[in-house]
């Protein structure tokens, strides 16, 4: 089936805003569970006593890293899966369900391990629904519009997410003082900020769920779920051997989308294990947001103008130095300038990178092939959230663990420049 092209003028289509729309209620979620969550989590832990209170930071390393193998070794197949006709839209319904009702969950959950339970499920569904998300990108507009669709996702998607997050954080900022004539405890600001998450995220999905129609897809001649694991082996044959440009780009992807992903998930760690004042950090992300949005807005217009690669070249650059920076990370103000460094390049590198892949790979295959995407990425976020807690359980120190992520950004630069080389996208 042929998608139908759109005129490249200023306005988004029905659709395309629709799918843009999702990326700002994901990302409510997002901001949550980097800022709010983890320091909920440690909480609870100070009920579990010295040792959960010792090893809570390396805990919630290890249990970023169990999400992320889980994603890597479901998203494929669930991917590959939805490429057949029909698929797509249901199975993204029920992760966003699943989704949905975690994050009201955590809300009410008083105990450290079962919180870091339904926190896992809570993700997993999330993370699984993005990977058909983005296998959505081919079907709601065509290759010359996917870099600033793509972007406008993310940008929007950052300030977006701040109104939920605002909510949460007044409740948080209020926690056993008084809000309003009434008395607010650190349990009721979890319990509003979770619910006001969840709601924002089903409102701005239902535009999505309405208007969304899978263009792209097979039909399979056996069983679908039969099918999709003979289409999925068929595909990594075919990457190693044939399709060289998508086999570097996702060896990139893998190792520089490593730092990204893993600095998202410990941002709040890294300040508390610095024992910087929290509300400070708190208020910090929530400005990041507003960068992030700018600098997402900004990269799409330079879109235009320079070669997509070229601009993930610039923003791996740019995350190299920031996690070098950590070394010298002692007080909130240089937390402050870190988070914004993070913040100039965070979206535009995942949109980027997003539309990039989309442009390379076979429309009618998308979940499939945005399902590989998913291992390499959630497979690289699990190898950089291990390495965080092994070098602080080591060493003691966060800022020595944050710059060891250097390595995956210097050589994912090489290996991007090596895809890019093989064959021009633009």
């Amino acid at each position: 089936m042929i998608l139908s092209k759109n005129n490249d003028g200023s306005k988004l289509t029905a659709l395309e805003r629709a799918w843009v729309l999702y990326d700002v209620g994901n990302s409510a979620f997002t901001m949550i569970a980097c800022s709010l969550i983890p320091i909920w989590f440690k909480e609870l832990a100070k009920l579990g006593g010295e040792e959960a209170i010792a090893h809570a930071t390396s805990n919630w390393a290890y249990v970023t890293a169990i999400v992320t193998v889980i994603v890597a070794i479901i998203g494929p197949i669930c991917g590959t899966i939805t490429d057949n006709k029909g698929f797509k839209k249901p199975i993204f319904t029920t992760a966003l369900a699943i989704g949905l009702i975690c994050c009201i969950w955590l809300g009410f959950v008083d105990d450290w391990k079962m919180f870091l339970i339904v926190y896992i499920i809570a993700k997993v569904a999330y993370s699984s629904g993005n990977t058909f998300y983005d296998s959505m990108l081919t079907d709601v507009t065509t290759p010359e519009r996917s870099d600033r669709v793509s972007s406008y996702g993310y940008a929007w998607g950052y300030i977006g997410s701040c109104l939920p997050f605002t909510i949460a954080l007044v409740f948080f900022m209020a926690g056993e003082g008084m809000l309003g004539g009434f008395k607010v405890s650190q349990s009721t600001a979890r319990i509003v900020g979770c619910i006001a998450t969840a709601a924002w995220w089903l409102i701005v999905t239902l535009p999505l769920l309405k208007h969304y129609k899978q263009k792209y897809y097979v039909i399979p001649e056996k069983g679908a779920i039969r099918e999709a694991f003979t289409r999925l082996g068929a595909t990594l044959k075919r990457i190693a051997k044939e399709e060289k440009q998508i086999l570097y780009f996702l060896i990139a992807f893998f190792l520089y989308i490593d730092g990204v992903g893993t600095i998202i998930d410990n941002c709040i760690n890294i300040g508390t294990d610095l024992n910087l004042d929290t509300v400070g950090q708190v208020i910090f992300l929530l400005l990041t947001q507003v960068v992030a949005w700018l600098f997402s807005l900004i990269f799409s217009r330079l879109s235009k103008k320079y070669k997509t690669v070229t601009l993930i070249l610039v923003c791996i650059a740019g995350y190299f130095c920031v996690s070098f920076y950590a070394l010298f990370l002692k007080n909130l103000w240089q937390f402050a300038i870190m988070a914004f460094g993070v913040g100039m390049f965070q979206g535009s590198i995942q949109a980027l990178s997003r539309s990039y892949y989309s442009k390379i790979i076979p429309a009618e295959n998308a979940g499939e092939y945005f399902g590989l995407y998913d291992i390499f990425s959630k497979g690289a976020s699990c190898l950089g959230s291990l390495l965080i807690g092994i070098v602080k359980d080591t060493t003691g120190s966060i800022q020595i663990a944050v710059a060891t992520l250097t390595i995956f950004f210097a050589l994912g630069f090489f290996f991007l420049r090596k895809a890019a080389s093989i064959k021009a996208v633009e």
